[in-house]
């Protein structure tokens, strides 16, 4: 069943840098329902003591989405009344996963569900007959599948709008994106309407989303979760799945509960990290990037109060710069995308059938693949240079065991700035200025934490920093994440 609250017109929104009226609209959210104050760690534990029952958590998250979707257009599509029949009747491990609700982007299939990548070219795909990826993985930790969650389509914007639909918005301000590409899972989490959403991450789309909703989004190692099949084949991975979190320990449980249903042998186990590092750490402070990366004065001023933070709980810190050349990355990352969108758009008849409908494409898509095609053998240098990244990255943790930057260089821009009705090139210029750190972690195939650690009051947003590191250091990112946490709470009843 679908279950977005499109009207069928579309909503103009202010221009960009435009006040649009008072651009600080009101705050949507459930936190009046005692149970969505609850983290996960939380619910699991009133679940182990009896005091609610999984049909109870269930059944509050549903009517909690069915609340406040029609203000912030989270939901893509949703199975109420599937997820409610499947319920277990009693949990049958103490400490699990089981019985909590969440949501999956609309880019992973759930049984009985379509599965559209938030594009509508794809609007009359048929529903899924298996649910598939990590989203089974998350069924097989107990995890009840209650809807998808909306996206930008294919996932190559990070801000989740549409051309023909309402837009995603931001919980805490709704003039505002809540970003992108898995921009539903963050709304859904920062309202809270559950306490974790399955969010995928292949540029930022996990970290975007999470800064700009006041969350903890881990972009983990790529082969922590199970890797997407239709990726194996390409010059490059990029693309991660995760969640986005409502607390540093929710991140640190989900992944420790996903080690019992998928484990890598390519890397350590993170286990359940449930303290700070066990030692002292050397962390670099990467900040404005001249050329490339402005940063606005909130987002300025929280990197500084984390860098001082940071030195304040012992740690080593001091300046440090891109481990890669900057502008050369940027141009090579961007023309890998010009490739994936090239490559989905052109293998989706394929894939799609007569469900695929190429006329409705948005004006990023059709010019992100008429770019690859003017030059497309420039892809076998873009590869191997990309490819180098995880090297680079390699040396440059010889210096720092972690790096600290902003997520993205601004707080969360009005909706209409980063829009799927933008022209191509000014929005291509205007995504590659916004979100110069996470695609870093992407190439590289290393982690990297989004953690809210800041709100700019005047346009009441939050702001996130990063914590990026080497391959497979992902329980040390948590680690400080937690410590980060513990001596900066944040607070999301501020989102009122």
């Amino acid at each position: 069943m679908d279950a977005t609250q499109d009207d069928g017109q579309v909503r103009s929104e202010p221009e960009p840098g435009s006040s649009g009226g008072d651009p600080r609209r009101p705050a949507v959210h459930t936190f009046d329902d005692e149970l969505a104050r609850l983290d996960a760690v939380a619910t699991i534990d009133a679940l182990d003591s009896g005091q609610l029952s999984v049909r109870e958590v269930v059944a509050a998250a549903i009517e909690r989405a069915r609340r406040v979707d029609p203000q912030i257009g989270a939901v893509m599509f949703e199975r109420y009344g599937e997820a409610l029949a499947s319920l277990p009747a009693r949990r049958a491990r103490r400490g699990s996963f089981e019985g909590l609700p969440t949501f999956i982007k609309d880019m992973v299939p759930v049984a009985g569900l379509p599965c559209t990548w938030g594009a509508a070219a794809l609007e009359g795909a048929p529903p899924q007959k298996r649910t598939r990826g990590v989203a089974r993985d998350m069924e097989a930790m107990g995890m009840s599948l209650v809807g998808t969650s909306t996206m930008p389509e294919w996932g190559f914007v990070p801000s989740t709008e549409f051309p023909e639909r309402t837009p995603t918005r931001n919980p805490w301000n709704p003039a505002h994106t809540i970003g992108g590409s898995s921009g539903g899972a963050a709304a859904l989490v920062a309202a809270g309407v559950v306490p974790v959403a399955h969010a995928v991450d292949g540029g930022g789309s996990t970290r975007i989303p999470a800064a700009c909703g006041g969350l903890v989004g881990l972009k983990p190692s790529l082969g922590r979760l199970r890797r997407h099949s239709d990726e194996r084949n390409l010059p490059l991975s990029v693309s991660v799945d995760g969640v986005v979190t409502r607390t540093v320990r929710d991140t640190a449980r989900f992944y420790a509960e996903m080690e019992r249903v998928f484990r890598p042998r390519s890397m350590p186990p993170m286990g359940e990290v449930t303290g700070p590092p066990s030692r002292r750490l050397r962390v670099g402070v990467l900040g404005a990037i001249p050329g490339l990366a402005d940063i606005d004065e909130p987002t300025r001023s929280t990197l500084q109060s984390t860098a001082d933070l940071l030195a304040e709980l012992g740690h080593h810190v001091e300046e440090t710069t891109p481990p890669v050349e900057p502008e050369q990355f940027r141009d090579d990352f961007i023309f890998y995308y010009r490739f994936l969108v090239f490559m989905a758009t052109n293998t989706a008849p394929v894939v799609h059938g007569s469900h695929y409908d190429r006329t409705r494409l948005t004006k990023f898509s059709q010019g992100m693949a008429a770019s690859f095609r003017a030059e497309p053998s420039r892809i076998v240098g873009v590869s191997r240079r990309l490819r180098r990244v995880r090297a680079r990255m390699a040396a440059a943790t010889r210096d720092f065991d972690v790096m600290l930057s902003p997520t993205v260089s601004t707080v969360p821009p009005l909706l209409g700035h980063l829009g799927a009705n933008v022209d191509f090139e000014p929005l291509l210029e205007r995504i590659a200025a916004w979100m110069p750190y996470t695609p870093l972690a992407n190439a590289g195939g290393t982690p990297a934490i989004s953690v809210p650690m800041g709100v700019d009051e005047g346009a009441h947003l939050p702001v996130g920093m990063m914590l990026s590191g080497d391959f497979g250091s992902d329980a040390l990112l948590v680690q400080l994440a937690l410590e980060l946490e513990e001596a900066r709470p944040s607070d999301l009843a501020r989102i009122g």
